[in-house]
Formats: structure tokens, C-alpha cells, sequence
């Protein structure tokens, strides 16, 4: 690994905007409001001559409220990281009461920094310059990190003095090669509901800002994490609440990032408060889930709060109104005491591997002929579907590729039988099976692509409705 840099400052003053620019990403939200950033984010840099480590830190503030005081308990894990900490300021703000107590608290401590006065944008640099050299810094420099103006001479004269091998160039491309095989586990679920407090109970440190705030976590930030010689990246993630309650464009911007971890991800864990129940939004975010085909784990949390009457309810809604997660692990755990990770855990390994299935189109064609001869297809008009041949066409999840004649009219109810039994014969868990129904008049197409013919006289009715108009 190369040399770290963590970006430390007050609310507002372009560490994020730096850390985006430095990694060539858009991992960390950036908009004009303050303290949007709350847990520490790591990302890869390879923009210049030499490759590093970039630490993206939450604003400090003087606050004393639980989630200041997470913040704060997360800039310092980033500066005792760092081989160089680079202090933000803002050069048209100037220097502000809440700079000088950052300076205070970092020259009490002996940390060694450089200040960087950002978004000298529109102004001369050298007469802004001139209002920082009070503070008496090692190393000054101006920037504009959303253009990009001065970072390049900035990390060249940092990273000078710090030698870096090709060899540990070369090993960190082959960690981000190596990246791309590691399981991914995105923890999702409404706000409040223990995502963070589970990842730091999984990490076994502070690696997550969580409180009793519900929306406490913004970013979606990913962390290595090893089990049982298994690796894993966890992804925290954004509470997502239901649309009519999401009012501010950051929520939003979360909300994206929570998307897209969900359609990134191997593995989903995801959280649902007992005491509070499964509620629709929750039922919004399954069939997301369900829709991008990701294996499914549910972690039914907070059982040790929960009463005889928020287990039973949650029990009928599971039996009655979601027995299409019947395939599912539901697991009963406690993230803040510890209670029931290891079985959660090993229920992610086996749904992890269940969608990872490899099988060869001989078994795939025995497991078939076995399905037909325990249950035909039914006859449309007269005439037997006939399902000739089937090989799997992708993981991640399983899907098979299903040729014969008349596919375009198998019944869902059908295609469902055919999963439930792939599942059961395979022993598969926690996730779901895709069927890509092929035939001869139409090979490209699947079933939910293919219009019926009483669809396709509706919508030759209507066309010729418009033409008369």
C-alpha cells in the first residue's frame, strides 16, 4: 500500500470534492451543504507519478452531539493512519473561529500538517496566500479542486520525500484486480434500523458513525472485512424512506448510492427492525432487490428489545404477505449486543454460493427432463408445450436458458414450479433462479418480452383509435 493522505477541515471547505478528483471517482457526495460527509472513506489514487491512499474525513465541528462526536472519533482514526494530513481551508471564507480550534487541537496532539487553501477559483492566489501564512504551516499550498488548478504540483511536492516501489504500485493494481473477487455485501433497510451499528459489531471497532438519529449515515462506504478465511467488502449504506418523506436533495443523492450498491453487490443483507415491522417501504426495496436478482439474506434485528407481540406480528407478515421470500434465511440477531452474526454470517456464505452455481448443461438437462416427468407442461389450444433443452446462461444470479415450442405461452405459475424445483434439487438458499424461455418463432426473446395475442389486438385497436383522431 502507498502513502496515505487524509483531508481534514471544517464542514464545507472541498474534501470531498478533493477526494473525487484525486481518485477519478464520485464516491463521496459533494454539495454545498454542510457536514454531508460522516464515516471515513478510502480510496485509490494513481493520477500521478506515484500511487497513494486518500482518506476522505467529516467536517469538524465544535458540536458535542452523539453524531459530532462520532465524526470527530472518525478524523481521528484518519490522521493516526495517514502519513500526510493536509488541513482545507476555504479561501473566500478566510479563516474562521472553528480553523483555529482545529489548529489548536492538531498542534496540542504533534501532528504535523499542510495547509491547503481550496477554491482559490476567480482570485489571485498569491494576495489569498498571504492571509494563511499566519498560521505558520510547514508547506502552503492553493488550489481549486473542482477544476483540478494546482493539485497535480501539490501531491508531486508531497509525495517527493516518500519513496514508493514499483513493486508496491504493481501490488496494489493487483489488490484492485483482486477487488473484483471479493464478495460484496450491501447492508440495506429504513433508517434506524442497525445497519452501521451490525458493520461495527462485524468489525469489531468504531468504523461506522451510528447514533440514535435516524438518516445518520449518508455516504455509502465500503470496507474490507475477512470471516472465517472468507472476504468480504461491506457495504454501509443510506436508510431509504419512502418518497413523500424524502425532501432534501442529499436524501436523494443517498438514496443513489444505495441503488447502486444494491445492483454492485453479491449479497444483500437486509435489516429489519422488530420492534418496528416490515413496513411498505421495506416491500419497495425487496422487489429492487429482487428485480437485480442479488442473493437475499434477512436480519431481523433488535429481537432482545422485542416483545411477544412485535415477534408474532412480524412472523404473520413473513407467513401471509411476503411468502415469496419463503427461499430466504431469516435470521434473528442483535447487532448491538452480538447476538446471532455467526449464523448470519455463514447464512451469507451459502446464499453467496448458492448464487455462484455452476451447472454443467448435462445436469442442467437431467434436473429438467426429471420436472417435466414429475409435473408435463399444460396444453394451449389443443397442443403440449414441449420443452426440448436447457443450459445455464449466467450466476449471479442462476439463470437458465429454457428452448422448446410454445414457450411464449408456459403459465408464470409453470416457470415458478420449474424454479422452486431447480431450487429444491440443488439445495439452493437465499437466492432467486431466472428462466429465459426461447423458441423457435421468436429465439432472442423471452416471455416477459412477448406480447399475447389479446395484447397485440388491444394495442391494434388503439393505434387505429389514434390514426382516426
Amino acid at each position: 500500500m502507498g502513502p496515505v493522505i487524509a483531508l481534514i477541515g471544517r464542514p464545507n471547505v472541498g474534501k470531498s470534492t478533493l477526494f473525487n478528483f484525486l481518485t477519478q471517482s464520485r464516491d463521496a457526495l459533494v454539495a454545498n451543504y454542510p457536514g454531508l460527509t460522516r464515516d471515513r472513506k478510502y480510496g485509490f489514487s494513481h493520477r500521478y507519478s506515484k500511487s497513494c491512499v486518500v482518506i476522505d474525513t467529516g467536517g469538524i465541528v465544535n458540536d458535542k452531539n452523539e453524531v459530532d462526536l462520532g465524526m470527530l472519533s472518525q478524523t481521528d482514526y484518519a490522521i493516526e493512519e495517514a502519513d500526510i494530513v493536509l488541513f482545507l481551508v476555504d479561501a473566500k471564507d478566510g479563516l474562521m473561529p472553528e480553523d483555529f480550534r482545529i489548529i489548536e487541537m492538531l498542534r496540542k496532539r504533534n501532528i504535523t500538517f499542510s495547509l491547503v487553501v481550496n477554491k482559490i477559483d476567480g482570485l489571485d492566489e498569491n494576495i489569498i496566500a498571504g492571509d494563511f501564512y499566519q498560521i505558520g504551516a510547514p508547506q502552503l499550498f492553493t488550489i481549486a479542486a473542482q477544476q483540478g488548478r494546482g493539485v497535480e504540483s501539490m501531491v508531486e511536492t508531497l509525495l517527493a520525500d516518500l519513496p514508493t516501489s514499483e513493486s508496491d504500485m504493481e501490488s496494489e493494481l493487483d489488490d484492485e484486480e483482486e477487488d473484483e473477487k471479493i464478495t460484496r455485501i450491501a447492508v440495506i433497510g429504513r433508517p434506524n434500523a442497525g445497519k452501521s451499528t451490525l458493520i461495527n459489531t462485524l468489525l469489531k471497532e468504531d468504523r461506522c458513525v451510528t447514533s440514535s438519529v435516524p438518516g445518520t449515515t449518508r455516504d455509502s462506504v465500503r470496507i474490507p472485512f475477512e470471516y472465517n478465511q472468507h472476504n468480504f467488502t461491506l457495504i454501509d449504506t443510506a436508510g431509504v424512506r419512502r418518497k413523500s418523506r424524502v425532501r432534501e436533495s442529499i436524501e436523494k443523492f443517498s438514496i443513489v448510492q444505495t441503488l447502486d450498491a444494491i445492483s454492485s453487490a453479491h449479497v444483500i443483507i437486509f435489516m429489519v427492525d422488530v420492534t418496528e415491522g416490515i413496513a411498505d417501504q421495506d416491500s419497495t426495496l425487496l422487489e429492487i432487490v429482487l428485480r437485480e436478482g442479488r442473493a437475499l439474506v434477512l436480519a431481523l434485528n433488535k429481537t432482545d428489545a422485542a416483545s411477544h407481540d412485535d415477534n408474532h406480528a412480524l412472523k404473520y407478515a413473513l407467513d401471509t404477505r411476503y411468502q415469496y421470500l419463503e427461499y430466504v434465511e431469516k435470521i434473528k440477531i442483535s447487532a448491538h449486543k452480538g447476538v446471532g452474526l455467526k449464523k448470519l454470517m455463514q447464512s451469507v456464505v451459502s446464499a453467496n454460493r448458492s448464487a455462484a452455481v455452476d451447472l454443467s448443461t448435462s445436469e442442467a438437462n437431467q434436473l429438467l427432463s426429471y420436472a417435466i416427468e414429475n409435473n408435463p407442461p399444460p396444453m394451449v389450444r389443443g397442443r403440449r408445450i414441449k420443452l426440448r433443452y436447457v443450459h445455464q446462461g449466467g450466476s449471479h444470479p442462476p439463470t437458465f436458458v429454457l428452448y422448446g415450442t410454445q414457450t411464449s405461452q408456459l403459465p408464470k405459475s409453470y416457470v415458478r414450479y420449474l424454479e422452486n424445483f431447480f431450487r429444491e434439487k440443488l439445495r439452493l438458499v437465499g437466492t432467486p433462479i431466472r428462466f429465459l424461455l426461447r423458441s423457435p418463432e421468436n429465439p432472442y426473446a423471452d416471455k416477459r418480452n412477448v406480447l399475447t395475442p389479446r395484447q397485440i389486438r388491444k394495442r391494434e385497436r388503439m393505434m387505429s383509435h389514434y390514426k382516426r383522431k
